[in-house]
């Protein structure tokens, strides 16, 4: 799959996560300008894992701060 399809799959995963209905770009951070706490990110991840059958490590997680690192990350991981 290439960076667009998967951007554009990431797009709908992230809706029902979005709760202040904010509007994303590649440079949007997920601890900052969504507000996700801890297990909010855990649950997104895992519903990205299974989406895309991948495995994201911690380490990963840890490097992965806005939603375009997010995108490249799954991108790479599907390879």
């Amino acid at each position: 799959m290439d960076r667009a399809a998967t951007a554009e799959k990431i797009a709908e995963l992230v809706g029902p996560f979005n709760k202040k209905g904010i509007t994303i770009s590649e440079a949007t951070t997920f601890a900052g300008d969504l507000e996700w706490d801890s297990l909010t990110v855990m649950d997104f991840v895992a519903a990205i894992e299974d989406e895309f059958d991948i495995i994201i490590s911690m380490n990963q997680q840890a490097e992965i701060e806005t939603y375009g690192q997010l995108i490249d990350a799954v991108t790479k991981l599907q390879g």
